[in-house]
């Protein structure tokens, strides 16, 4: 009878010892773990995204139309990589500030320029954006159209552009 008891008891231990070994109580790395997965399922706000980028675009247009060099460049990323139409890749932000100066000095006196973000998507910090370049002259009429994609990385709080690919729409004849 002594050694039932004991077996029972045996027994007992045995399986508190089996469920806790299975189904350890909650820890901080369990905890972090599903924060984690929270974070995971969380969508971004896009719209919200979508209006930081026009925001930087819009700042990127009036320091264009100002021949800015120090306010475009602050859009790069030092590593970006710019595919214009008609060109070879250009790496760096030196050899992008040199295409520029480039550009600028082609461009016609009293040109305006401006950006439209049509189409965003990614996450909080790398971002595709798809867009629209429209030129008008000191009139008002528009004598330049393009599109453009660019891909924007958050690095330390600021978006930046590490890629981008842009080139002109068909011109009517």
């Amino acid at each position: 009878m002594k050694n039932n008891s004991i077996l029972r008891l045996l027994a007992i231990c045995l399986v508190f010892t089996h469920a806790l070994a299975c189904n350890p109580p909650a820890t901080e790395s369990t905890a972090k773990a599903s924060e984690v997965s929270e974070k995971a399922v969380t969508k971004p706000d896009m719209a919200k995204i979508k209006a930081e980028i026009q925001a930087l675009e819009n700042a990127w247009a009036v320091a264009s139309n100002a021949k800015d060099m120090t306010t475009i460049l602050g859009f790069y990323a030092d590593d970006a990589v710019s595919m214009p139409a008609n060109k070879s890749v250009i790496t760096g932000k030196a050899a992008i500030e040199k295409d520029i100066k480039a550009d600028f000095e082609k461009r016609k006196v009293n040109n305006v320029i401006s950006y439209e973000t049509t189409e965003v998507f990614g996450d909080e910090n790398l971002v595709t954006e798809f867009g629209k370049t429209t030129t008008k002259d000191a009139a008002g009429k528009v004598t330049y159209t393009g599109k453009y994609m660019a891909l924007w990385e958050k690095r330390n709080g600021k978006w930046l552009v590490i890629r981008e690919l842009y080139n002109d729409d068909v011109k009517e004849k």
